[in-house]
């Protein structure tokens, strides 16, 4: 998954090789950018939000977007996508005028609680940086439509990858969350699906839930 260092390396902040997309030739190129084994850039892109308006969701800060955007993918998008079979992305990187846009209207918390979130391009009020994505996983949707309990898919990524936070939703049955990779994780796991509920938080040193998830399939890196 990367060594501890790796995981907290932050971008050079000095040697800027992208700047903000303003063609259609600069955006293609941004979206060819490959984030991982399995994941490219443009698909990480598409917002329906900035569909339905007419705006465009491209980060300000490419570089941070991008460098964010590959440890998301490389220590837990990755993993999960090796281990249970293809992931689908709901909703992942926003733009700020995006987001202001969702705040109210469309289930988006505010701008500047969103920075090192789903706001990839923005660090937090600490200078942190950080990636979120809204994934489902068919694997576990099917299971979930059968009866299973969030919970045991929630304990499994807690035990094997080195996430922030974890918030589930029901999602239409599809058993949705946002799954978060920061410089400084939180380990924090929240639900939606019925009422608000707090599973865990700030389990750093909490693990061993293997009752959970006994008939889960073993983790596998899926790194290059």
């Amino acid at each position: 998954m990367g060594s501890l260092n790796t995981l907290r390396s932050k971008p050079r902040e000095s040697r800027k090789t992208m700047r903000k997309p303003k063609s259609v030739e600069s955006l293609d190129a941004l979206g060819r950018v490959r984030l991982s084994r399995n994941f490219y850039m443009r698909e990480f892109l598409y917002s329906e939000i900035a569909v339905m308006y007419g705006i465009a969701n491209v980060p300000d800060d490419p570089d941070l977007a991008v460098y964010v955007g590959k440890q998301l993918c490389e220590h837990l998008l990755e993993p999960l996508n090796a281990t249970f079979g293809r992931v689908v992305l709901r909703s992942s990187y926003r733009s700020v005028a995006v987001n202001d846009l969702g705040v109210g209207r469309h289930n988006c918390a505010k701008s500047e609680s969103n920075f090192a979130g789903h706001i990839w391009d923005r660090r937090d009020n600490e200078g942190r940086c950080g990636a979120t994505a809204c994934i489902a996983i068919p694997w576990f949707t099917d299971r979930y439509a059968n009866g299973a309990d969030w919970r045991s898919l929630a304990y499994w990524i807690h035990d094997h990858l080195p996430y922030s936070e974890l918030e589930f939703f029901d999602g239409a049955g599809m058993c949705t969350f946002n799954l978060s990779w920061h410089e400084k994780p939180k380990k924090t796991v929240t639900s939606y699906i019925v009422n608000k509920q707090t599973l865990l938080k700030n389990a750093h040193n909490e693990r061993g839930f293997l009752d959970w998830y006994a008939d889960f399939p073993a983790c596998v890196s899926g790194n290059l």
